[in-house]
């Protein structure tokens, strides 16, 4: 299987199982946190749903500086507008992996802070590392916040305990 129909397939996975999360968040908790040192349930979630953009963005680019600031980080009105801004990036990230030749993947790309680099790997591997597996990282955190407010936390890799 070509390396971009593996990636597409995996974000269409993992893309699924976080839009379940995503749908439980009601706006109403929005402001919710776990601890004062934690994310709000609003800041966590659309950082999870803004980390498909960096599909797209590692396709696109040789490299990107942390210090220059991420796109998409002004913070949605409500639940809906949540949904519709992971939506369309995780479609963002489809037609930039759909378009993208196999080739590219083999690509190093660069992770800089300052003009320093803090990470460079092969595209295909910052696809995995910087994008989807941090959509599941903090997707597991969502999914202990809904948890904590009582929330129904949908299956992600089979039913919860919550869906019999």
């Amino acid at each position: 299987m070509p390396e971009k129909k593996s990636l597409i397939a995996e974000l269409k996975r993992e893309g699924a199982s976080t839009r379940k999360i995503l749908e439980r968040i009601t706006t109403e908790h929005f402001s919710w946190k776990p601890h004062d040192k934690s994310y709000s349930t609003l800041s966590l979630a659309q950082h999870v749903a803004n980390l498909p953009f960096w599909i797209s963005l590692i396709i696109n680019s040789d490299e990107f500086d942390l210090a220059n600031p991420v796109p998409g980080r002004e913070p949605v009105a409500n639940s809906d507008a949540l949904l519709a801004f992971f939506d369309q990036r995780i479609a963002e990230a489809a037609t930039a992996l759909e378009n993208a030749e196999d080739s590219s993947l083999d690509k190093i790309w660069l992770l800089k802070k300052g003009g320093v680099t803090n990470a460079n790997a092969p595209k295909k591997i910052m696809i995995r590392f910087i994008a989807l597996n941090h959509i599941v990282h903090h997707r597991g955190q969502l999914s202990v916040y809904l948890r904590m407010q009582d929330i129904p936390v949908p299956g992600m890799y089979g039913p919860s305990a919550d869906e019999k």
